[in-house]
């Protein structure tokens, strides 16, 4: 790595990611690196590293929060953070500029999770067509059962379902943004999971795989574009006569009835493939809510019965 006093923190951060990240990350996470470059070279262009101080860096910060959400701002922090630390160590910069950083960001947008209730969901799947071959109908069906990522869906192979003890394994996903394609690494250590199935879709995904390859993707036939699967849900769902949803609000509608039907949050989170419970609870924090109203009125109504 260049060390000059003249050398530009944006291209230090360049031949840092460069250097130790490269071929140690999945692609989309370079990617966000490789965004973190971008906004530098936009905003402190000129920038030498060895002037990057406390009230540089905060101004960067503030910048950059000007446009951007406090989380993503955040996330922006910590990417330059690991940099930053480096070029302490190395002399380049005299103090940790990053101590005391303040997060700003714009106010987020309130996201309001699309999803189908029960009946909803039962009308749209009613509408697909299931025929004898691999079709996205099919994949539409088992994300709606599963609630997995597109991602993790379409990287399934014959091999990963048991249909003796009805369990579908989730191990990789599918590198569809990429050129290629290809196997890659689940989201996160969570997300290596098991599934329990239910016996209907088992009987018919043993019947529809058993000529299929073992260790062959199942959906894959060519590139994979999420948006071409999301269009024929979406026709789906006008068929339907239900909200249109994405195929990511396939994985949120599993969820919600699993909730609305009583089952933990630990073991909605498992089933997901969440990092955290703490992931689950911000995800569903509006169910969750009134899924507590709900057990509040029950708590009156059996209060309320009591007697001396």
């Amino acid at each position: 790595m260049v060390c000059s006093d003249d050398l530009r923190f944006c291209d230090y951060y360049a031949q840092w990611i460069s250097i130790y990240k490269e071929g140690a990350i999945r692609k989309v996470t370079m990617d966000k690196y490789k965004q973190t470059e971008a906004w530098l070279r936009r905003l402190i262009p000129t920038l030498k590293t060895s002037n990057l101080n406390r009230i540089a860096y905060q101004k960067l910060l503030n910048d950059y929060a000007e446009t951007h959400e406090r989380q993503t701002t955040l996330d922006f922090h910590h990417q330059l953070k690991a940099a930053i630390m480096d070029a302490v160590d190395e002399g380049l910069i005299e103090r940790d500029p990053t101590r005391k950083a303040i997060i700003k960001g714009k106010t987020p947008r309130e996201k309001k999770l699309k999803f189908l209730n029960q009946f909803e969901l039962q009308k749209m799947l009613a509408d697909l067509d299931l025929g004898t071959s691999v079709s996205w109908d099919w994949l539409i069906l088992l994300i709606a059962k599963t609630g997995l990522r597109f991602s993790e869906a379409i990287a399934l192979t014959p091999s990963d379902f048991d249909f003796t003890h009805q369990t579908l394994s989730v191990s990789k996903t599918w590198a569809y943004k990429g050129s290629e394609g290809g196997f890659l690494p689940t989201k996160n250590r969570s997300s290596v999971r098991k599934i329990q199935i239910d016996w209907q879709l088992i009987m018919q995904l043993s019947a529809l795989l058993s000529t299929l390859s073992p260790d062959q993707p199942i959906f894959i036939k060519g590139r994979v574009y999420n948006s071409t699967v999301n269009n024929i849900l979406a026709r789906h769902c006008r068929n339907a006569g239900v909200p249109v949803i994405a195929v990511h609000g396939l994985r949120h509608t599993h969820a919600s009835l699993l909730l609305f039907a009583g089952v933990s949050i630990a073991s909605v989170a498992r089933r997901l493939g969440h990092s955290s419970m703490t992931t689950t609870q911000k995800t569903y924090l509006h169910i969750i809510q009134e899924l507590e109203n709900r057990d509040v009125d029950i708590v009156m109504r059996s209060l309320v019965n009591l007697t001396n």
